[in-house]
């Protein structure tokens, strides 16, 4: 008899710790079955506790932009960490990340480095709110900012009432501020602005949301956006956590034109390891504290390990050629399965723009969470499977959006989408 090594850790996991995981998606409550316990990575693939290999498309959710085990990474952090792992004080590499960052994002004149997504969002947030005197905020159905109380929210019954909490341990009072639309809804942004502006401290998005898998907004709607913030003097925050050096060199911000007040980086500029910031303009920025009013702190903020794995991920992205072979390989990853899919008569539409992209069981490209989630969840978790079982890896659930890195080749673009086209044969 055959022992399977991830059920028998997600047993023992399940006895010490909350469903069996430290984040909620990786339980794989959404698609069924027993979630994959890795027990190493290189390049694109990692392993699970079976010695089953698999080409990995989460990419621990966009960060491994150069694939696993990067030498030039891995040299980087190996030094860092003879040096020590954490000091309680300042360090040059805090500014040489902070200038790398500053460099490539043109918004940008200040940055405050954090540990976590979760954690910029939050300080942003605050931040906003410091730098108005304003409370309310607007957000997007759809969009996910992090675990902050007041971005834990659903849209109330109308433009006129503000959200509630999705969370059980959030009190109605912390989302009371706190306006859902929906996204690419150009007009229901319009009336919000016309009944709230006055009193908004800042609209926080994804300008390509990678948490209802991969919608982009629309040029017109980023720009009205942009347009109605400096109307009625809202900040315009941008979270970039997944899109921030993903995208493109420059984010979704680049793509798309949009110079946001306050932009939220993650994921790629810590190269794997736990490290985010948010920053703006010089006037905003010097409202935190030590400067300013507006208090934010962090003991691990700046760790010089994560800040060596982000630097040296930074250096090799930003060299020539990069982004073009990276869009290239996601490219053809979506337009192969969605031939793949069109040839057995399933519906498919596919997106990416750089080394992210995503795909829908629809003939077209959804433009909001509601129609993302129409989706059926029972086909997609047969494709989800059937990949899995052929050692494809995509996210365990329909709603995330997938991540290509430099490491994947063309034998690995080949390979999965001839797992995919077996799969479609028999839907």
């Amino acid at each position: 008899m055959t022992i399977d090594n991830n059920q028998r850790l997600f047993e023992r996991a399940r006895a010490v710790i909350p469903g069996g995981v430290n984040s909620p998606v990786r339980a794989f409550k959404a698609v069924g079955g027993t979630p994959r316990f890795i027990t190493r990575a290189q390049g694109a693939y990692f392993w699970d506790a079976n010695d089953q290999r698999y080409i990995d498309y989460i990419g621990s959710w966009g960060p491994m932009i150069l694939g696993h085990g990067h030498p030039a990474v891995v040299e980087a952090v190996q030094k860092a960490v003879l040096e020590g792992f954490s000091y309680g004080a300042p360090t040059e590499r805090e500014i040489e990340l902070a200038e790398a960052i500053l460099a490539l994002v043109p918004s940008m004149e200040m940055v405050r480095l954090v540990s976590s997504g979760t954690e910029a969002a939050m300080s942003a947030l605050r931040l906003a709110r410091g730098a108005t005197g304003r409370k309310h905020l607007i957000k997007f159905e759809g969009c996910y900012h992090g675990h902050a109380d007041a971005l834990l929210v659903k849209a109330g019954s109308g433009l006129a009432t503000f959200g509630h909490p999705t969370s059980g341990g959030v009190p109605p009072e912390a989302v009371q501020h706190t306006l859902v639309l929906e996204y690419n809804n150009i007009a229901q942004l319009e009336e919000a602005f016309a009944l709230h502006g006055n009193d908004m401290a800042c609209l926080m998005i994804e300008a390509i949301a990678g948490n209802m898998n991969f919608v982009r907004a629309t040029p017109a709607f980023a720009r009205r956006c942009r347009e109605l913030c400096t109307q009625h003097g809202a900040l315009l925050v941008f979270d970039e956590v997944m899109t921030g050096f993903r995208v493109g060199l420059h984010g979704a911000q680049g793509v798309l034109g949009i110079q946001p007040d306050l932009t939220v980086l993650g994921k790629v500029i810590g190269g794997g390891m736990p490290l985010a910031a948010f920053g703006g303009p010089r006037a905003i920025m010097e409202q935190l504290a030590p400067l300013g009013p507006v208090y934010q702190a962090g003991t691990l903020s700046g760790n010089p390990v994560a800040t060596a794995c982000g630097l040296a991920t930074l250096k090799e992205i930003a060299k020539p050629g990069f982004y073009e072979a990276l869009s290239a390989k996601t490219r053809t990853l979506a337009a192969g399965l969605k031939a793949a899919a069109a040839a057995e008569g399933v519906p498919f539409s596919a997106d990416s723009e750089g080394g992210m992209f995503g795909f829908f069981l629809f003939n077209e490209l959804p433009q909001n969470y509601a129609t993302v989630m129409t989706t059926d969840n029972a086909t997609f978790n047969t494709l989800f499977h059937g990949l899995l079982d052929r050692g494809v890896y995509i996210a365990p659930a329909l709603y995330e959006a997938g991540f290509v890195s430099a490491a994947h080749s063309d034998d690995d673009i080949a390979a999965t989408i001839d797992a995919a086209r077996q799969i479609f044969k028999t839907l």
